[in-house]
């Protein structure tokens, strides 16, 4: 690709006179109140039809694990009846106004219509960047934006086009490529696919994509989520802004803002949220972007002079659309944005730019013309989601995006008639195929029932062989593996999706030093190079990870990314087909470097990689000299990172309200929230209120509902601390509790150094036994964490909580205390 000096003027034929007078016309007309009501995207469960009609409210989202009546089994019907109730709200409130304006709906269909029972699930983007085809990727997005448009959608945050550049980011799996030549072609594939040609918007068949996130995300200093890319300007313009260049001139009519922020040529954006200069500067003025800049979820809090109430300086930065989470703050940040503008705060000129983008988009989409959305394309309401074709499509996907890394010993295809042993940990575990952003946010918590004509790879392998010739013992506790022809060794990363998935910076990006399960399937390859004559290891996961020692292990090994929940994609390729010869072979090449070391996380470290970018076998293919041709691979020596600085002090206060600490709370389907110092807040999964303790403001009333939920003290200045010391010296979590109403389930306790990820212990019995509305002291020795896994090299989260068990109690006065209690 060319070199880009300067920021580039993209061309566009989507200047309609038509719809510049049409919206311009309605503009005029609108109140204060109604623009900005244009301007607020509140979620589903945070939004009525009443709320629609007393605010103007101009669209709404459906974030992961969200449904209709919180029916998680919800189809296209109800899904398209729920959004017809909003539509109709909307109409009501323009009633009696010379002018309407239809409603508009959103959701992330990422990989498919991946919020929905019954839809297509896709590979995500990583699996999709190996397979090196953009026209299957314009398909993919074709086949989404059919079963989005049957639902009664209407818009799609997808695609994103992130260029990944460190393998500890936990979002890596979301970008196609470490190259952005091939993020660029697949950005404008993918746009075409789900907007269509001219006039498919219009018409129905095409759903408004959005893509994201504007800009730099995939650049962040030690692939931080939510961290400060730093890099120079021409590098964010070359690397980072290629897949929007390529999405904007293929149509794109929206573009979202990353969390992340930019420091490099002379500028500091800590929060690109704030940026003027790249949001209107750049994007707006010098690209010529022209649809709506939406901003993500709550993301306006995080910029400086901002609070969950206020997002005045991210609308004068320039974004169009704000996604506010609960019921409480969209509420608050409407007033305030109001109020802003009638002190003349916010410009009105700024506003008008915002809602002319928005009206601009509507009218583009055809929302003038089109019905209410559970009366729109019906002969697609039952037959849309999850159609043969589109399943097909998914499947074809899943074999044009595996990597063969290793074939050695003609181990490749294999016989239908051989006896298989199938074991590792994700032998019979969709999640591990899916990863996050499916049917919920992590994707942590799916099951088979999520996907109507699934197949784990034990299931596929199964259709082929057969049940008596196919023994599955993913921990290999029972099972002779010399018994078998072959075994089949599935591992992989569990789901995860934006935060935690990130690996720390002092961590090592070797599987098996993650986790402990991932540890066991290490040791599963060792028992089994004794006693098997043919190993043929799968791969699942988000990224490239140092897997050295399980490659050498292996006879053949697969990278399979996250194929989505049809693993016969995968068998497609490992067995010969009926008749006896290979149907398929591998074509899928390394849209990534694959590290050769344990700390190799960045892409563009100078490290050699154990295989190049670009590399990937075919079943007649022989390895690569480069990579060390018949000989097993070279291990890492082993490599030390700089420690933590020991917590000396005796007795350290931790809060809420103590330095450095700053308290938030998190849910599965919302991002971390600062906890206010001075005044409730109320959202849908969780109260939060600062109270007395003691004679001090060190406590906080914590009401939990039944939706997973986080409550934690983080160190607000990205210092960790090594506890070892302090936990051999017998150190102590202490705090005072008082229970109004106990847990009915698990509520975990924990102290680390790796949130979320680490483990955690189960404190809800001791909750359960103590005295109902009384203040009385709690202590878990930091020992007792370290026997359920609980790592203290690093912590910069001394103090969790969590439970998706409803729960209320208070919680202040948390001190680490370095004495075990007399």
């Amino acid at each position: 690709m060319d070199h880009l000096p300067a920021w580039p003027r993209l061309l566009s034929d989507r200047i309609d006179r038509a719809v510049e007078e049409a919206a311009r016309g309605i503009l005029v007309q609108m109140t204060v109140e109604e623009k900005i009501g244009q301007m607020i995207q509140p979620d589903l469960v945070e939004l009525t039809a009443e709320d629609v009609r007393a605010y103007r409210i101009g669209s709404a989202l459906n974030g992961a694990g969200r449904w209709p009546d919180g029916n998680r089994r919800s189809g296209a019907q109800e899904w398209a009846r729920t959004i017809s109730g909003f539509w109709e709200a909307a109409e009501d409130a323009y009633r009696d106004r010379p002018f309407r304006i239809p409603f508009m709906w959103a959701s992330d269909a990422v990989h498919g219509h991946n919020n929905v029972h019954g839809a297509t699930i896709f590979p995500h983007n990583i699996g999709l960047g190996a397979a090196r085809d953009p026209d299957l990727v314009r398909r993919i997005g074709a086949a989404t934006a059919r079963e989005v448009a049957a639902t009664g959608m209407d818009w799609t945050f997808a695609p994103t086009v992130t260029t990944p550049r460190d393998l500890r980011w936990g979002r890596c799996y979301e970008g196609y490529s470490q190259d952005p030549e091939i993020v660029h072609a697949y950005a404008h594939a993918m746009v075409k696919g789900l907007q269509g040609e001219a006039g498919s918007l219009r018409a129905g068949s095409g759903v408004v994509s959005c893509v994201k996130h504007w800009v730099g995300d995939g650049g962040t200093f030690e692939g931080e989520d939510r961290g400060i890319a730093r890099c120079s300007e021409d590098e964010l313009r070359n690397v980072h802004s290629r897949g929007f260049f390529a999405g904007i001139e293929a149509g794109a009519q929206s573009v979202m803002v990353t969390y992340s922020g930019w420091e490099g040529s002379g500028r500091v954006e800590t929060r690109i949220h704030g940026s003027e200069y790249l949001i209107t500067d750049v994007l707006k003025d010098a690209l010529g972007f022209d649809g709506i800049v939406i901003g993500d979820w709550d993301a306006h809090p995080y910029v400086e002079g901002c609070t969950p109430g206020d997002a005045g300086n991210v609308i004068r930065a320039g974004v169009d659309v704000l996604m506010v989470s609960t019921r409480e703050k969209w509420q608050a940040v409407y007033h305030s944005a109001v109020e802003q503008v009638r002190s003349g705060a916010i410009p009105m000129s700024r506003i008008d730019d915002a809602v002319l983008r928005i009206l601009r988009v509507k009218q583009r989409a055809g929302l003038w013309d089109k019905q209410p959305p559970a009366e729109r394309r019906p002969e697609d309401r039952a037959t849309a989601l999850g159609a043969p074709e589109h399943r097909e499509l998914a499947r074809t996907a899943v074999r044009k995006s595996l990597v063969l890394l290793k074939h050695d010993n003609a181990a490749l295809p294999l016989a239908r008639t051989s006896k298989v042993l199938i074991t590792g940990s994700a032998a019979d575990a969709v999640r591990k195929q899916t990863g996050g952003y499916t049917v919920t946010w992590q994707g942590d918590d799916v099951g088979m029932d999520d996907f109507p004509g699934g197949f784990t790879v034990a299931d596929a392998v199964r259709s082929v062989v057969g049940e008596d010739r196919c023994t599955v013992d993913p921990r290999l506790e029972h099972a002779d593996p010399s018994e078998y022809d072959v075994v089949l060794v599935a591992i992989g990363e569990d789901p995860y999706a934006e935060m935690f998935g990130d690996i720390k910076p002092w961590r090592s990006i070797a599987y098996a030093e993650l986790k402990p399960a991932y540890a066991h399937d290490l040791a599963v390859l060792r028992r089994l190079r004794e006693s098997a004559s043919k190993v043929v290891t799968v791969a699942f996961g988000g990224r490239p990870l140092y897997m050295t020692e399980e490659i050498n292990l292996s006879d053949a090994f697969v990278a399979a990314w996250l194929p989505g929940p049809d693993a016969r994609g995968i068998t497609d390729l490992l067995f010969l087909a009926a008749q006896g010869q290979p149907a398929h072979d591998f074509q899928g090449r390394l849209s990534f470097v694959w590290p050769r070391g344990r700390h190799a996380a960045t892409v563009d470290s100078g490290h050699e990689p154990l295989f190049p970018y670009g590399y990937g076998l075919t079943l007649q293919g022989t390895r690569d000299a480069a990579v060390g041709s018949t000989g097993p691979l070279p291990l890492d020596e082993e490599e030390t990172t700089a420690g933590a600085p020991s917590l000396t002090a005796s007795r350290v206060a931790i809060g809420p309200g103590a330095d450095p600490y700053a308290f938030e709370y998190s849910a599965t389907d919302n991002g971390p929230q600062p906890i206010a110092s001075g005044s409730r807040t109320e959202t849908s999964f969780i109260s939060v209120e600062p109270i007395d303790h003691l004679g001090h403001r060190d406590a906080i009333s914590l009401t939990f509902r039944d939706i997973r939920t986080f409550v934690y003290a983080r160190e607000s200045g990205g210092k960790p601390y090594d506890l070892r010391d302090f936990a051999a010296a017998g150190g102590r979590l202490s705090f005072h509790v008082r229970v109004f109403e106990a847990p009915a389930g698990p509520f975990h306790l924990t102290c680390h150094d790796d949130y979320p990820q680490q483990p955690a212990l189960d404190i809800a019995d001791r909750l359960r036994e103590l005295p109902v509305g009384e203040w009385v002291p709690f202590d878990v020795s930091l020992a007792e964490l370290a026997a359920v896994g609980v790592e203290f090299d690093h912590v910069d989260v001394p103090f969790m909580v969590y439970t998706e068990q409803p729960a209320r109690l208070d919680i202040g006065g948390i001190q680490l205390v370095a004495t075990p209690r007399a």
